[in-house]
């Protein structure tokens, strides 16, 4: 993992969740911090030199104060900061074609009460070329955190689709519970074959149901076994649930520190859009989210 952590700052104090949350990213992944605040130029054709010059000295020492407040609380932290004269969104996706992972606060210094995803976080995390973490106001627990109470445990959640597994998914949470002793949860939804809602079908026998959730069990059993051979500290439970995928993860990140989930890629895949399941979980759960691009 040579490539920085990237996070996006403006000051607000979910992007300094977010910077705390890299922070202790970087650490663990021995990298450099990389902090990026986007000053794009005022609207307008009349714009004063002097307003434009103060919006920047505004922005360079808040980038001073956020990587002096880091340093005071992770003495070997390499930190670094950046103005960038785009969009938030694009100096962010700019910037994350060399980063290795990009942090953000789930919402900016933008938005309206009750909105919990910012129109920022949605794109990059629709568009980046690395992955994206979601971060929270108040995250649970964190990424990386070496300050839990006492005797907790990590905990790490990834939806897992074994019918359709992604090995870019599933090798993010594998590496990301290794590297911090924590246990992860493999969930994955199924639905009942449509021959169990057929017009000629009444109801579901409790037997033929207990059939096809074997059956599901078993394939997300072979399609993790690479994985669990790649990792063998890594403590895994799997959860096989007759629930929509977003319901299903939504359940199981209650309390979670991290929910990985994909996002596809690729020629047949809409350009900067989420799937509806990302999407869903992303307005939902409380935690820190990865989104982690895959070709598909």
């Amino acid at each position: 993992m040579s490539h920085p952590v990237l996070a996006g700052v403006d000051g607000s104090e979910r992007s300094l969740a977010a910077a705390d949350w890299a922070a202790r990213e970087a650490l663990l992944r021995g990298v450099p911090l990389r902090l990026v605040h986007a000053s794009p130029p005022l609207p307008g054709d009349a714009v004063p030199v002097q307003a434009t010059q103060t919006l920047h000295h505004m922005g360079e020492r808040m980038l001073q104060r956020v990587i002096a407040d880091l340093g005071a609380r992770y003495p070997d932290l390499q930190a670094r900061g950046e103005q960038a004269a785009d969009a938030p969104a694009m100096a962010l996706l700019a910037a994350a074609r060399g980063a290795g992972l990009l942090v953000v606060g789930a919402r900016g210094s933008g938005g309206f009460d009750g909105l919990a995803v910012g129109s920022v976080a949605l794109r990059v995390a629709a568009a980046a070329a690395c992955p994206v973490v979601l971060v929270p106001e108040r995250p649970v627990g964190g990424f990386g955190d070496a300050t839990r109470m006492a005797g907790g445990v990590a905990q790490l959640v990834v939806g897992f689709d074994a019918h359709r597994p992604v090995g870019e998914v599933a090798d993010f949470a594998f590496a990301a519970a290794e590297a911090r002793g924590a246990r992860l949860r493999v969930v994955q939804a199924w639905a009942l074959p449509a021959e169990a809602v057929s017009p000629q079908t009444l109801f579901v026998t409790e037997e033929d149901r207990a059939t096809w959730e074997d059956q599901e069990v078993l394939r997300l059993s072979d399609a993790l076994r690479t994985r669990q051979d790649k990792y063998p500290e890594v403590i895994t439970r799997t959860d096989v649930v007759l629930l929509h995928p977003a319901q299903a993860l939504l359940n199981a990140s209650r309390g979670a520190d991290l929910l990985v989930v994909g996002r596809r890629t690729g020629p047949q895949a809409p350009e900067g859009r989420l799937g509806p399941v990302t999407h869903a979980v992303l307005h939902h759960t409380r935690c820190p989210v990865a989104v982690v691009p895959y070709a598909g």
